[in-house]
């Protein structure tokens, strides 16, 4: 009498198992590239490649206006204004995808969800101001500090990127396929912006009309004079490749003297740090410790026109102390 094993060797149930197995395993790898697809690297390239070529200048007007039909009365109102270019490019320059309508209105419905907390805490009128300034800017402030980081590290690969396009203007490549060879070496975001010129070249814009979206893209003095030795030398004639090698030697000694120059005003920098922050430190330390000694500066008239004037001129020195230690390069 055969054993259990032998009756599962010797019946279908072994080619059923096996064929359940490879279909799962076929179901799997289905998934696996459905989701690269829709999801992956290359998917986060392209839609990133199509929406930065659909925020190009006049190329989503008619999207935008057949858009403004559907939307609301507060999303109307926005894009109808000439804010919202000026808001889109801020938004382009910090790579972030937001709609220019949700960044205004999210600061805008914060600014009012700020005052409105501050005076349901029985805030002074002063306070609830400052209140809804204060979380109405914060989305911008974020966009800032996105838009000064991503500057400051195209700012830092531009040399690397001159470089790559001297290499591969003397290997007797043309200027278009240098721009994308350099597009597809290159590190983000410096790639991305390379790459986004070749292809709108390839579109149909002329070579001066992608270089003008560069530099709206990326409003550097070191790509600007990129961008205009290209064009005197089409204009001109000349060794594009010296002078994209000489271009790049150029910014990387100005970046070592940027540098010197920010490392010799650091004490400036912390100084207001600290003069800045120590007042509302001490402050709040007190009125922790002691409340009853801190209450008449805000309870009193008299404290309060104090604090009015202390938070002014602490306003007007941090700015003359930035200002001094701002040293232009």
């Amino acid at each position: 009498m055969s054993t259990w094993p032998e009756r599962m060797l010797s019946t279908p149930a072994l080619a059923l198992a096996v064929a359940v197995f490879v279909a799962f395993l076929l179901l799997l790898e289905g998934l696996y590239l459905l989701w690269q697809s829709a999801f992956g690297a290359q998917a986060r390239r392209r839609t990133q490649r199509l929406q930065a070529l659909a925020w190009e200048r006049g190329r989503s007007r008619a999207v935008v206006r057949k858009q403004t039909a559907a939307a609301g009365p507060l999303t109307r109102w926005i894009e109808s204004g000439s804010v919202l270019s000026w808001t889109e490019r801020l938004l382009q320059q910090a790579d972030l995808r937001w709609p220019a309508a949700q960044l205004l209105t999210l600061s805008l419905l914060g600014g009012m969800a700020g005052g409105l907390l501050a005076r349901l805490l029985h805030a002074p009128a002063g306070v609830s101001g400052a209140c809804a300034v204060g979380v109405g800017l914060m989305p911008w402030i974020y966009v800032a500090v996105r838009r000064r980081r991503r500057l400051r590290l195209m700012q830092r690969l531009l040399p690397d990127g001159l470089d790559m396009l001297a290499r591969a203007l003397r290997a007797g490549h043309a200027f278009s396929s240098a721009l994308q060879m350099a597009g597809q070496e290159m590190t983000e975001p410096m790639g991305t912006e390379l790459r986004l010129v070749h292809e709108e070249v390839n579109f149909g814009l002329s070579l001066p009309q992608a270089l003008a979206h560069l530099v709206e893209r990326v409003p550097l003095a070191d790509l600007r004079y990129f961008v205009v030795a290209v064009l005197i030398q089409r204009e001109s004639g000349g060794n594009l490749a010296e002078v994209m090698g000489k271009l790049a030697q150029l910014i990387r000694a100005r970046l070592r003297l940027l540098d010197r120059v920010r490392v010799l005003s650091s004490e400036g920098r912390l100084s207001a740090w600290i003069l800045g922050l120590m007042p509302f430190l001490l402050g709040g330390l007190l009125a922790a410790f002691n409340p009853r000694f801190m209450q008449p500066l805000w309870s009193d008239p008299l404290g309060l026109l104090m604090l009015k004037w202390m938070l002014g001129m602490m306003v007007v020195g941090v700015f003359l102390i930035a200002r001094i230690v701002r040293i232009r390069v």
